[in-house]
């Protein structure tokens, strides 16, 4: 008697343990369409920013006080080529922290969701077309 309810027992968890390896797969494996997970889909793409309003609202985070920014200008938005964010050209005329001009410097700036969330010194910049904010 005891060794059929062992017997059972066996079989129930061979039968759970079959069973729970019956879920979906995932979207990239090799079962069959009907057995996979539907892939996600993409996130829209966010509409262009207005890099004007940005860079005026955030001017003090873009540049230092003692920089003072002269001729600020920037240049219209373009999608990131990986992500879904836009990145655009800023360009204005500094002084250094000693009072010296410094002239001219551009910076990459990346925007997600409506955010600056990268200034970087780009030289790649001077081709683009610049407004005035």
């Amino acid at each position: 008697m005891r060794r059929v309810i062992i017997h059972r027992v066996l079989m129930m968890v061979g039968v759970a343990l079959a069973l729970a390896g019956c879920g979906l797969a995932d979207s990239r494996s090799p079962a069959p369409e009907f057995m996979r997970n539907k892939a996600a889909k993409p996130p829209p793409p966010e509409p262009p920013p207005d890099v004007k309003r940005l860079v005026r609202e955030k001017l003090d985070s873009m540049f230092t006080a003692a920089s003072n920014p002269r001729r600020v200008r920037v240049s219209a938005p373009v999608r990131e080529v990986r992500g879904t964010g836009w990145t655009a050209c800023v360009g204005a005329d500094l002084t250094s922290v000693i009072g010296k001009p410094l002239g001219g410097e551009t910076y990459r700036i990346t925007i997600c969701d409506g955010t600056i969330t990268d200034r970087r010194r780009d030289d790649d910049c001077a081709t683009e077309t610049y407004e005035p904010i």
